[in-house]
């Protein structure tokens, strides 16, 4: 009998824990949800940003959806990697200073924006050829030392302009202008921010 009920024990332990690691991301607690029109019909589309709390991680979806004639919401874009987790390295690490701070629509653009410890920087998007396109990348940050250092990045026009000068006399110390194209443009689904030297 004592064997029957320690078979059946380690059978629950083990049917548990095969459970806990084909567990799907539970992205219950909504972030924030943003309204306005992105696809030029007039009518209030959103966007929501939603975590999953219970994962060690606790990462972050971001998802837009269009609203049709009826009154119905449909999905039509989702990413996990525009917005970094909360705790990248597990909830006992370190957060990596870059904090995601908000989403925006203004003028048909969604604007997702993330906070640094001395600075923030933003992604925008647009609906374009039959997805969400990156056209634009600023950054703003300070060295900690008097140099704050800003980047414009319009993606459409491949106009990047980088400069640097001192936050406490306006010295303008340099100033670069560059034009590097990117085509196509990277789709929402595909950035990872600060993944690479542009954007």
């Amino acid at each position: 009998m004592r064997l029957l009920l320690l078979t059946f024990l380690l059978l629950g332990q083990w049917v548990a824990f095969g459970q806990t690691g084909l567990k799907k991301p539970d992205f219950s607690h909504k972030v924030i949800e943003a309204i306005g029109d992105l696809n030029k019909d007039g009518l209030p589309d959103k966007v929501i940003v939603s975590q999953d709390t219970l994962q060690e991680q606790a990462p972050y979806r971001l998802q837009i959806f269009f609203k049709d004639p009826k009154g119905r919401y449909n999905l039509i874009a989702t990413s996990t990697k525009i917005i970094a987790p909360q705790y990248p390295d597990g909830r006992e690490g370190y957060e990596t200073g870059n904090r995601f701070s908000e989403v925006t629509i203004k003028n048909g653009v969604v604007s997702v924006g993330f906070e640094l410890l001395r600075g923030h920087y933003v992604h925008k998007f647009r609906f374009q050829n039959g997805n969400f396109e990156l056209i634009g990348f600023s950054k703003v940050a300070s060295d900690g030392r008097g140099v704050m250092e800003t980047i414009d990045f319009n993606l459409s026009t491949g106009i990047r302009i980088e400069k640097a000068e001192r936050y406490d006399t306006d010295q303008l110390i340099s100033t670069q202008k560059k034009k590097i194209l990117i085509r196509p443009l990277p789709r929402l689904q595909e950035v990872v921010p600060m993944e690479n030297g542009l954007y």
